[in-house]
């Protein structure tokens, strides 16, 4: 019994889902009792939050619906090397605990723009805030979309879900769910939220993992000879890393030891320590000690659930293609007359390979735990999105145009948060209903990609300022608007759609460089370290107009 006409949701399927909604319902309810009093406690919970919570929480915030949808989409349709990114990840976290954390607690940052507005003025602190708020509506918009299309499947078909008109019906539920819920309590009920949808989504994949081995029927040895060679050419999809040298350095390979080292290292740098999104919950820790803590047993857990992922695709391939091919071969049409093969079944597309599955081969109640988890990677990473914009905005901008008076308490800029949890929940409905268009006219790009690749439109100037600051006396307000700048407009022009567009006019449409092709992952490098080389053009030192309007702390 389907729950929803034309949708392929079950009663049991959807009696779990809502039975989750209303785990969310209660816990919001339960965080609620606690209502912030103060812009501190709504955005940094007073600093009171265990380290294991938070660090559960950064995870939620990483593993996103392009994570639950993407990273089986990788190995099913390529192989495991998209794990190698970790080691850039590896190394960003080090980075982060060491030289980040320890400086925003030292400056009792509430952003951790702050840090820059002490180190070379407020028009540097919004500059950077700017740019990180942009960014943020490039990278959670389009996850949103990305999580906007199972949903579309669930609530309306598979053939409607691929109509914009039902995408964007399904952007919308998901952010009035997510305003509606960060209004509630702040960071506080958003990292709690967190560690249960962490805990969802772990249970989740893991079922789907015993469920896939159950139906497969094949042994683990013959599994692993079917992966070792299914690959492309006959390369093994169990593949993790490539050192990117083998047959000549490929420019265009995302996932190499190169991209890891460099640019995806570069990358999460920027992520854990530059994106407010993720340093608010480090920042909701009691000391530094505890925030660095946090990211790094973050990356310890998070490592073996993208494990987890990964191991569904290989297991949706060998279920998809070599079980099937299996199944078929009595049928095979070796004597005249003998019963015809039946037609072999076309995969689904990589893309869809996961939500196929649960919706068509997982038992009824088993399939509402999946869509659960599918739920809480979704809206997991919009409700922290819009908290940390709305925190940045009235810190960072609305603060400084309405200061504090008789008349704009506390009390005041407390309202004025809750009314920036709803704007910023509505531009990034509006960006994500443009991702439907653009995915449109780029349907070559793959999930995992366009979440990665927008996010260096804002790291890469981002990175550069904040290396400025922590590693060198140079730089000054205005070299940090142009390296902001510089970073932005490198990486717009390496898109592929651009790079070919003004390359082609000045080499010809038909020439090898306007053919190049770039992976994303060194976009950010070369962004980056064009960025740098701006923001190091400044003077350096604080700015006298840092110095006098710098606030005691």
């Amino acid at each position: 019994m389907n729950l929803i006409p034309e949708s392929p949701l079950r009663l049991a399927d959807g009696l779990v889902l809502l039975g989750y909604c209303a785990l969310l319902v209660i816990t919001g309810i339960w965080f609620a009792r606690r209502e912030a009093k103060n812009t501190n406690e709504y955005f940094l919970a007073a600093r009171r939050m265990p380290m294991w919570a938070v660090a559960v929480s950064i995870i939620a915030t990483s593993l996103s619906a392009a994570t639950f949808i993407g990273a089986p989409e990788q190995s099913y349709a390529g192989d495991c090397t998209y794990l190698s990114t970790n080691i850039g990840g590896i190394i960003a976290v080090v980075i982060v605990a060491v030289f980040f954390i320890p400086a925003f607690y030292r400056h009792n940052c509430t952003t951790i723009y702050e840090l820059l507005e002490n180190r070379f003025g407020p028009g540097a602190k919004r500059a950077a805030s700017a740019a990180f708020m942009v960014g943020r509506v490039f990278a959670s918009g389009s996850r949103i979309y990305i999580g906007a299309i199972p949903f579309a499947m669930i609530l309306f078909g598979t053939q409607k879900a691929a109509e914009p008109e039902y995408l964007i019906a399904s952007i919308a539920l998901m952010c009035v769910v997510g305003v509606v819920y960060t209004l509630v309590g702040g960071i506080a009920s958003v990292i709690w939220t967190d560690v249960i949808q962490t805990i969802v989504l772990a249970t989740a994949v893991g079922a789907a993992i015993v469920l896939l081995y159950v139906k497969i029927d094949m042994p683990i040895g013959e599994m692993w000879s079917c992966l070792s060679k299914a690959g492309a050419d006959n390369n093994s999809k169990l593949a993790v890393l490539k050192t990117g040298f083998g047959g000549g350095f490929d420019p265009s390979a995302q996932f190499t030891l190169l991209t890891a080292v460099f640019g995806f290292a570069l990358l999460n740098i920027a992520s854990y320590g530059t994106d407010h999104d993720m340093v608010q919950r480090m920042l909701t820790c009691k000391n530094a000690v505890q925030g660095s803590r946090s990211v790094l047993v973050s990356m310890a857990i998070g490592i073996p659930i993208v494990c987890m992922f990964l191991t569904v695709g290989l297991l949706l391939y060998l279920f998809y293609n070599e079980r099937g091919a299996a199944a078929l071969q009595p049928f095979a049409a070796d004597a005249v007359g003998g019963p015809a093969a039946p037609p072999l079944p076309e995969p689904p597309k990589s893309d869809k390979v996961f939500l196929e599955f649960i919706l068509n081969h997982m038992p009824p109640g088993l399939a509402g735990l999946m869509l659960a988890g599918l739920f809480a990677a979704g809206i997991g990473s919009l409700i922290s999105a819009i908290n940390a914009m709305a925190a940045t905005f009235i810190k960072d901008f609305y603060q400084r145009w309405c200061p504090p008076s008789e008349t704009r308490d506390e009390k005041h800029y407390l309202g004025m948060s809750r009314w920036a949890v709803a704007g910023w929940g509505v531009i990034l409905g509006l960006f994500a209903v443009g991702c439907v268009f653009w995915k449109q006219n780029s349907p070559e790009t793959s999930l995992i990609s366009l979440a990665l690749g927008v996010m260096t439109f804002a790291y890469a100037g981002l990175l550069a300022v904040f290396c400025t600051a922590l590693f060198t006396t140079r730089g000054s307000t205005r070299s940090v608007i142009a390296a902001l700048l510089t970073g932005f407009i490198v990486i717009a022009l390496l898109q592929g759609v651009v790079w070919k567009a003004w390359t082609g006019v000045l080499f010809g449409a038909d020439s090898d460089i306007a053919k190049f092709n770039l992976a994303f992952p060194w976009h950010m490098t070369i962004g980056f370290a064009l960025a740098f080389a701006a923001c190091l053009l400044g003077k350096g030192g604080p700015t006298p107009e840092a110095e006098a309007d710098r606030t005691p702390r």
